[in-house]
């Protein structure tokens, strides 16, 4: 069914996993179609309430879109597969929260797919840059808008303009990543948060994470105003009662996304 990539289901959690390891996980035109492919079966999936995306092997996360695409191709026919494959874009508006388990090189393309991710955790030997620049060329999937918005104007336009890889840990210095853990146990700390996050209420995992998104979407005013029209919803929902329910009674909440 899947080529490029591995979809699995663990529990309540799906994993989408770019399986491209000889080319270190590049993203070419077939990969990303295979992977909207999956986000809509996973999204069509009640059982599933997150969603972990990564790359196989030890090398690399996503070490950027497929160079070789690139060749002889024309602003048009650039500009027409962009618009047709909006796979980062696909992410950040995906209803259910998606974490990105960053194992290695996370580079232009796989930097912006990362960028795209609600939560970014990374092994201790990850490499992130967006070296585009020295192409010749600027990041197209996100990298100046998203990048801009997570570590502010200064750190994204030295990234952007220099092209500079920055390791695990200067990554989370700059708040690009959430947490940088041993390589060995990145799958054990990113599943252990997934599940937890599975564990609550999907429509309030989806409210929140809209809600959140619209902080950089809206001016403030906007923003709060619609949280409170999130906020409200979630009292039409059977979880809100269980949830109040199960607080009253001291005892954990059994949620069902009703």
């Amino acid at each position: 069914m899947y080529e490029n990539i591995i979809l699995e289901i663990q529990g309540r959690v799906g994993f989408i996993r770019v399986n491209r390891p000889k080319k270190l996980n590049a993203l070419n035109i077939p990969t990303r179609e295979e992977i909207l492919k999956a986000l809509d079966e996973l999204g069509k999936n009640n059982d599933v309430r997150v969603v972990i995306f990564t790359g196989t092997g030890e090398k690399a996360f996503i070490a950027g879109a497929d160079i070789s695409e690139f060749e002889g191709r024309t602003a048009l026919d650039q500009r027409s597969v962009m618009r047709a494959t909006r796979m980062f874009d696909a992410f950040s508006e995906f209803p259910k929260p998606v974490i990105a388990m960053i194992n290695g090189f996370c580079l232009g393309g796989g930097c912006e797919a990362a960028l795209s991710c609600d939560i970014r955790i990374a092994s201790d030997n990850a490499k992130f840059g967006q070296p585009e620049i020295n192409l010749g060329i600027i990041p197209g999937g996100g990298g100046t808008q998203r990048l801009t918005r997570l570590v502010g104007e200064g750190k994204a336009m030295e990234l952007i303009l220099t092209g500079d890889m920055i390791d695990a840990a200067e990554a989370k210095a700059i708040g690009l990543v959430n947490h940088v853990v041993a390589f060995a146990e990145l799958e054990q700390f990113t599943l252990a948060m997934a599940n937890k996050m599975a564990e609550k209420s999907p429509i309030a995992l989806q409210m929140g994470k809209e809600s959140v998104k619209n902080a950089s979407r809206m001016n403030i005013r906007e923003g709060l105003d619609q949280e409170i029209d999130l906020f409200a919803l979630c009292f039409s929902s059977a979880d809100k009662e269980e949830g109040v329910k199960a607080f009253l009674e001291k005892r954990k909440p059994e949620f069902t996304g009703k």
